[in-house]
């Protein structure tokens, strides 16, 4: 009853919002999604004629992905929200129960309808996956800080991409690591590997296959960009590495790689 209450709340608050994909209106529908993975059922989602479900780079029907068949208890998750690309990014972690998991999910919607979703994106990490531990990575994100910056302090969009890109091209490009701004006191998490600071031990090149499939959900308020991609470099691999930026250098690096 008391899910079924706070979906029917915050169903009502996209209404007042559906002129313009507004913050407010991204992350109600990001809301609703989480809902929606905490009972495994997606009932409660409003989708599009052309939806579309993608797992792990693959796109398959929802009933049968880790949203549609798995309820998860959730220890955290996170929001953000891209105003321009009318998208949200969630990370989701769930350290308990026999097979947990860490989620990256970016929901795209209708322009100017973020209540209509058109394409939930998801990487999915279990046991197996690349430094998987759930518990160890659910600590290393709650002593992170992801309040929204100053209105002045906050990156330009075009920064937030250029860094997300030179950071997945640093593989294949010798020259990627050193454009990136780098904070003294940033870190890095790989799944449950904790790097700082996380400009130290970079790759520079080597790589012939550059990371594909990159998707973009950029949030100038929390200074951050997450990339969804196929991690080519070092194998055919989904992943999700998402950047925050604070004074203008990286904060936080997070990887989630199947």
């Amino acid at each position: 009853m008391r899910l079924s209450t706070t979906l029917t709340g915050l169903l009502g608050l996209l209404p007042t919002a559906l002129a313009a994909c507004t913050r407010e209106a991204l992350l109600a529908s990001a809301e609703i999604y989480i809902a929606a993975q905490r009972t495994g059922k997606t009932d409660g989602l409003k989708l599009a004629s052309n939806f579309t479900y993608r797992e792990n780079n693959k796109v398959i029907d929802i009933s049968k992905g880790v949203l549609g068949s798995t309820a998860l208890v959730l220890d955290t998750n996170r929001s953000t929200a891209d105003t321009v690309a009318c998208a949200s990014y969630t990370m989701l972690i769930s350290s308990g129960g026999a097979k947990p998991y860490i989620l990256a999910t970016q929901l795209r919607h209708d322009d100017g309808d973020p209540s209509t979703i058109t394409m939930i994106d998801t990487i999915a990490a279990t046991t197996g996956s690349l430094f998987f531990n759930a518990k160890k990575t659910l600590g290393y994100i709650q002593a992170e800080s992801w309040a929204p910056l100053a209105t002045a302090d906050q990156p330009s969009r075009d920064l937030l991409k250029k860094v997300g890109d030179a950071y997945l091209d640093m593989w294949t490009d010798k020259n990627a690591a050193d454009t990136i701004p780098w904070g003294t006191d940033c870190e890095r998490v790989e799944g449950s590997s904790l790097t700082k600071p996380c400009g130290a031990s970079l790759p520079h090149g080597g790589s012939s296959q550059p990371n594909a499939m990159r998707r973009y959900v950029i949030d100038e308020v929390i200074g951050s960009v997450d990339v969804l991609c196929a991690f080519n470099s070092l194998g055919n691999y989904p992943d999700s590495h998402e950047i925050r930026l604070e004074g203008g250098k990286v904060k936080y690096v997070h990887t989630i790689t199947v």
